[in-house]
């Protein structure tokens, strides 16, 4: 796995383990609702992991964009799906997406590298 998989995916863990520890039932209950929101229902998963990379994308969270990228890659999206969804983020988002949208593509091929 590639450095800056291993290093997003440690971080992401170990600070999941912090919150989580202090058992505070609305945190608790907004990762629950965050778990549940992706299973598959009326959309497949493939689905609402590209509705969840657009919105993290034209919100600019590059943690959730990177979360998101990973979970695409790992239910086994192409790369030509993704982009797709990521070109409907950039024209929503406009041009200030740009940088996020340069560190979806660094991401997506750290986890090609990473096969």
């Amino acid at each position: 796995m590639s450095n800056q998989v291993e290093e997003f995916n440690e971080y992401r863990a170990r600070m999941n383990d912090v919150i989580l520890k202090d058992n505070n039932k609305i945190i608790k209950r907004i990762f629950n609702l965050d778990t549940n929101a992706f299973a598959p229902g009326a959309l497949d998963v493939k689905t609402k992991e590209l509705l969840g990379l657009v919105a993290s994308t034209v919100l600019r969270c590059d943690d959730c964009v990177k979360y998101h990228l990973e979970t695409s890659h790992k239910i086994g999206l192409s790369k030509e799906e993704v982009v797709e969804a990521l070109g409907i983020a950039t024209l929503v988002g406009g041009t200030i997406v740009i940088p996020h949208l340069r560190r979806a593509y660094e991401y997506w091929d750290a986890l090609e590298t990473a096969e």
